[in-house]
Parts: structure tokens; sequence; C-alpha cells
């Protein structure tokens, strides 16, 4: 068979098929149109070693005799006994291409054993690989694992990867790449506050805007494993899989399995231009909230009502909430939990979706007609996959009720711990699927609700049906539940919000509309989530939101400036009871929200750019308006008079230096000429005069600054002296 080669966007895809089998020869640079002689790149026989060049095939596997993590575990169960075809043989008996997309069928008759490997390299450049396994033998084939890897190059020596925990998600750790394994596990049966969002491994030293990276994103809402495997030979696979319980997957005859979505990104620009890939993919999805081709709405300014009023809910407090906000120009009013039957705190109501008389004796829509006509939408808060044991449904239903025996807790059934005195309905069960479908699409027609807050607050621990591991059924289904309800609602938007940010992956991307980034509304804390959530999910699909004076989860106090110049690189928010805010600082957040809705078009549609900053007391990033070009710059003239870029310069802690010197502007058009001056906050600001520490501040602060993008790029300007857990915005106008 003829190699397949896809290229898009500087990046090349070549499969081989010399060795019998699909083999990723290279992912990485472009190669241009002409391939050589692929059997030029026949590997070395080493002493003591197979007696054959061994492939690291498009699904690594034992009979060549490749010795790292295979692609396929699995075995046979024939009259009772199991075990069977434990190691298969796969060998290409198809291709097909069709433009920048490829199919590839690899098959061992033998072992009854098909698998069609499809790989799209979009125009930005993203990879996306999946694998379909077909039982084609005539007993039932038990499938442990089907993952999706590829090769990176032997100058990828270091891997950074993402971890956490709650209200402290998506932060970076890195570590050379040495033989062996290293794998990350997520076991929470959701995504996870530790899991790595990102997978990348890339040459020495690699950076924001510097260096080799290949990268990798599992698109799984459920239980995985992403990893990098490096053999003694020196070749290094990174990829992922869905990690699967104890039997969960056994197929039948013609029972077949797709792993989820393996998207992979080439870089050699440092991480921005990963994002780049991705941004690109998330934005030219004809479902993407603000469609490249244009006709989306603007993102909408949020005031969720949590932090205001928690479970107080009174109908008085909240329309005066709702007038507050009005006044301040919010467009989207959220009511959290606390809405519903019998719910006074978290330990009763959940399931019961019904809203709850006592407190709204005539529903919730003199609330909503009160925001609606303030010129606000209405969003709702749900968490429709879990369970109170207090409550009317838990009573009527325990069998609905997730657990690791097949009988109810009623009938002596154990429960899995409890978890925020929740527990997890089981959407596995088609009479449970349906009541939340009917009851969350009941909600949705009786009441005029544009968005739904849809959280889910707990791990998916023992997680079981009719007695069996179902964390794969449980995710499909709750899938499902997402997709149904679109499909009734199609002008409902969804946020998906999982204790914070425990479930973001393009997975539960494909089906809402945002991500709440973290249940942290500490303004520095933010900092790092949102950079490193943007790395992959664009501004416009991470909810940013101000938080009180003083944060709820870490008793932090920051300026307003500094909290509002966090939220602005997301889609901005508020979860903070804004009737108190009044005066000076009540016209200093007005003003800033007419900054934000002055500049989303640009946030919500340009670069992410981020500058390697020596000064560790800093970070510099921002949006650049235009598309991507090979160098890194802004391919075509921004039109004079217009915002090219909007950058942020937050100072996180002291500095070493007395001051700050001179900080580069990445990303603009070498040869344009552009307009620097510093925009928020300003002079007459509330919080002005708390943000600098200088006598005299650099001259271009005032007055501003005019230079061209390269002498941005390459010389910069010297900074003012920033505070700690201050911040500065400054806009660059194309002259």
């Amino acid at each position: 068979m003829d190699p397949l080669h896809l290229r898009s966007a500087g990046t090349s895809l070549v499969i081989s098929f010399d060795s019998g089998e699909a083999e990723v020869v290279h992912w990485g640079a472009d190669l241009g149109s002409e391939l050589p002689d692929l059997s030029m790149l026949t590997e070395a026989i080493p002493n003591s070693a197979v007696d054959a060049t061994v492939p690291a095939g498009l699904l690594p596997q034992a009979s060549s005799s490749w010795r790292g993590r295979p692609g396929l575990r699995g075995h046979r169960i024939a009259d009772g006994v199991s075990g069977l075809d434990f190691s298969v043989r796969l060998r290409a008996v198809g291709a097909t291409v069709n433009g920048r997309s490829a199919a590839v069928v690899q098959q061992d008759a033998d072992a009854g054993i098909t698998v069609e490997s499809t790989l799209t390299l979009h125009d930005g450049g993203l990879l996306e690989l999946q694998h379909t396994v077909t039982n084609s033998g005539t007993t039932p084939f038990q499938l442990d694992e089907l993952a999706a890897v590829l090769p990176v190059a032997p100058d990828a020596v270091e891997l950074l990867d993402l971890t956490g925990r709650w209200c402290r998600e998506r932060h970076p750790q890195r570590r050379p790449i040495q033989q062996g394994t290293w794998v990350r596990t997520g076991r929470h049966g959701r995504t996870g506050h530790d899991s790595s969002l990102l997978f990348a491994a890339g040459t020495a030293g690699f950076g924001n805007r510097h260096g080799r990276v290949w990268a990798t994103h599992l698109a799984w809402s459920g239980n995985h494993e992403q990893f990098a495997d490096t053999l003694a030979d020196g070749r290094t696979m990174i990829g992922g899989s869905e990690l699967l319980g104890a039997a969960e997957v056994i197929l039948q005859p013609g029972g077949s399995y797709a792993t989820p979505k393996l998207f992979a990104a080439y870089s050699d620009r440092g991480l921005d231009g990963i994002s780049e890939a991705f941004y690109s993919w998330f934005r030219s999805r004809p479902h993407h909230v603000l469609p490249a081709a244009g006709g989306g709405k603007p993102r909408p300014v949020v005031l969720n009502t949590w932090e205001a009023v928690y479970f107080d809910h009174n109908l008085d407090t909240l329309i005066e909430l709702a007038d507050s906000a009005a006044d301040l120009g919010v467009e989207r009013f959220v009511l959290d939990d606390g809405w519903f039957r019998g719910r006074r705190d978290d330990t009763a109501g959940l399931g019961d979706w019904f809203v709850d008389e006592t407190l709204w004796p005539d529903g919730l829509t003199p609330l909503i007609e009160a925001v609606t006509s303030r010129g606000m939408e209405f969003g709702l808060w749900v968490e429709p996959e879990m369970i109170n044991l207090n409550s009317d449904v838990a009573r009527a239903h325990p069998d609905w009720i997730v657990g690791p025996a097949t009988a109810s807790h009623k009938d002596g059934g154990r429960l899995p711990l409890a978890w925020r005195n929740q527990h997890i309905i089981d959407l596995v069960n088609p009479e449970a699927w349906q009541y939340i479908f009917d009851r969350i699409d009941a909600l949705l027609r009786e009441n005029n609700v544009s968005y739904l807050k849809w959280d889910q607050n707990r791990d998916l621990t023992e997680h079981g049906h009719a007695g069996r591991s179902s964390v794969h059924e449980q995710t499909l289904a709750a899938y499902r539940l997402f997709d149904e309800l679109r499909k009734s609602h199609p002008g409902v938007e969804i946020e998906s919000c999982s204790s914070g940010g425990a479930r973001v992956d393009l997975g539960i991307l494909d089906r809402t509309d945002r991500i709440w980034g973290s249940d942290c509304n500490d303004a520095l804390e933010r900092q790092t989530i949102q950079r490193w959530t943007g790395v992959v999910v664009p501004p416009e699909l991470v909810g940013g939101h101000v938080g009180p004076t003083t944060s709820h989860t870490t008793a932090r106090t920051h300026d307003l400036s500094f909290r509002a110049i966090t939220a602005l690189f997301g889609h901005f928010g508020m979860e903070w009871d804004v009737r108190e805010v009044q005066g000076e600082q009540r016209e200093e957040l007005k003003r800033f929200i007419e900054l934000y809705k002055e500049h989303r078009g640009l946030i919500h549609s340009g670069r992410m750019v981020r500058a390697d900053v020596p000064d560790e007391s800093l970070m510099l990033h921002g949006v650049v308006a235009g598309s991507a070009a090979g160098s890194g710059s802004v391919s075509g003239s921004v039109a004079a008079g217009t915002t090219a870029a909007l950058f942020a310069l937050v100072s996180t802690r002291t500095s070493f230096a007395e001051q700050l010197g001179r900080v580069a502007l990445p990303g603009l058009e070498a040869d344009c000429r552009y307009r620097v001056e510093a925009i928020f906050p300003a002079p007459g600001d509330a919080d002005y005069g708390h943000t600098f520490t200088q006598v005299q501040p650099p001259a271009w602060l005032a007055s501003g600054a005019e230079a061209s993008g390269r002498f941005l790029a390459e010389v910069g300007v010297p900074m003012p002296s920033l505070n700690p857990e201050h911040a500065l915005v400054v806009k660059v106008t194309a002259l």
C-alpha cells in the first residue's frame, strides 16, 4: 500500500505500510508535497533483539515485538474459557484518503478482530484520531483497553502535564522524559480536578513562544489514562485511552467499541502554537457560540447569584439584585442552587426537579419576568446527574441510586460513601434517564430559561449498574442527556460546571457552550487556572467572574481592578452581591463592564499570546487580532484605528528587581505601526493609586507610545512598577 500523507497549517502526518501494519513514521513539521522512498527509514536490528525491525504501529502490538504499552488489550471468551486470542496480529487491509482525512482498516482474521482508524488533520493543524474495534468472531471478546497513541521526535526530552485539586485546577508540572512510562490516571468517573487537560512533550526548555512541542488531549469525561511511553530503543509514544472497569466492555459477535477522540497538535513556536491549533478547531465548529462566519451573539455579561445569596432565596432580595445588576450593564442573570423542592441546604432535594411551592408560590415566573423586563436573560442552576437520599425521588425509587451491588440500598445493598451529602442517579437505567430528561425538559418548556448552569458535584466512585462497573455507560448516558435536551431546546445555552473545573474536556465541550473554570474566584489563583485552561480552551468558553472583595474560598483580598482584569480574558461575569458596590467603586465597575463589551469581539476571536517573561513575578498575556502566520505574527494588515491587541501585565508577587524594565509585546505584525497605551486602571479609577509603586512612571504610561510591531516584539516598552497582585490592561491600536 502507498503511504498516506496528510498536511495542514505547517504540520505533516505520514503513515507507512511497509511493515504490513500501519505505522506513523512522522508527525511534526510539514515535509512538503514530495515524500522519499520510506524504506530508507527501516531501522537497524540491534544485538540481543528480535530478528526483525519493530514498527511503532498506529496500534502498537506485541505480535510485532513491541515491548511498550500495547494499543489493544483484551481476550476472547469461548466455551467458558477466557484469555483466548490475547495477542492479536493486526495487518493493514485497506486505506483511503479524502482530502485531509484518512481511514485505515487493520484486521486479524484468525483472532476475529478488525480495527478501523480515522484520522483528520484539520485546517488549523489539529489532528483528530479515533479507533473503532469490531468483534468479527463468533464468540464474545472482552476489551480491556484500546489506546490512541502517536510518536514524538527524539528531541522531545521534557514532558509537561497539568494537575490540581478543587479550587486549584490545571497547574503545570514538568519532568524529563526518561525510559519507562509516565501515566496520569483519572479514576474519578468524571474528568477530575487533577486531570491533565494537556499532555505535552517538547524540546528542552520549551516555553510559551519557543521550542518544538507535541501535545495531546483525550476528549472523554469518564475514567481515563494519559501517558508517555519511552522504550529502551529511544522511541517515545504519547497518547491516551478510556480506563475501562472490570468487564465493562464485552463485545458480542458483530459488536463494536469506539475510543474517545484523541486530539493532537504540533507546534514549532511553543505552546502558543498548540493553542492556535485548538482554537482554530473550536471556532470552526458549526455549533460554536461565536461561529467563524458570523451570526453568533456576543458573550453576555453574567451575574450568578451563588456567592451573593447562597441558599437564601427570597423574591424581593433577588429582584433587588436584578435591579442592581441591570444598572451595571449585566446581560444574563443566573439563579443558582436552592430554587427547587425541599432545597434549603445541600442535604436534600437533589432529584426533585420541581419549583419549590413554599418558596415560589407563583413559580419562577415573577423573578423571570423581573429579570427579562430589565433586559437580561434568565439562567437556572441544575444538577441532573445527582440525587440526595432525602428527596422524594430517592424514597420512591431507591433502585435508581448508583451503587456497587445488585440490590438497592433499601434492600441491603451498599452505597458508595456520600460526597457533599449526595449520590448519583443511575442514568444507565432507562426509567431514571427518562425521568431526568422529562423534568429538565419540562422546566425549559414551562419557563423562559435561556441558560442552564449544569453542575456535577462529586466523583463517581464505586459506580455500578446491576452490580457491574458502569462508568463507561453512565458517561455515554450523560452525553445523550445533553444531546437530547439541546436537540429539544436549541436556543438554550449550557454551562458545564463540576465542582467548578472537574469536568473540562472536549467531550463535554462538544455538548456545552462554556465551562466554569473553577469554584475559586480568587483572582490570584485564577490567573494560573485560566492561563492553563486557555492553552486548550478559547476564552469565550471559559467563565471568569469577579468575586467579592475578599474571596470566599481563600479569604484573600484584592482590589476590584485586579479581579476585573483577571476575569476580562474569558467569558466575563460576576459572582458577588453587587448591591453592596457603591460610590467610586461602582463607577469603576460600570466603566470596566463597558470596556469588556467594547473589546469582547477581539478577546473572543483573536489569537491568544503569552510572553516568555524572565521575571517570574510577572505574567504578560493578551489577544491579538488577525489570523496566525507561520512567523507567529499577524498575517494581513489590521485597519488603521482598530484595536489590534489587548494585553494584561500582571504582577503576582514582588520582584527581585527594583524596576521591571522593558517587556516585549509579542504577536503583532512586524511592519505595522502601532500606538500603545494603558487603559485600565486609569487616572480617576478608584484603584489607580493602589496599582503602582513608583516615584515617576515610564513616559509612555501617561502619553502613550508609537512603534512598529517588530520593535515592540524585540525591544518592548518599559513597564511601570506594579504592586504585587495588581494588573494593567494595555491597548495596542493600528496606525
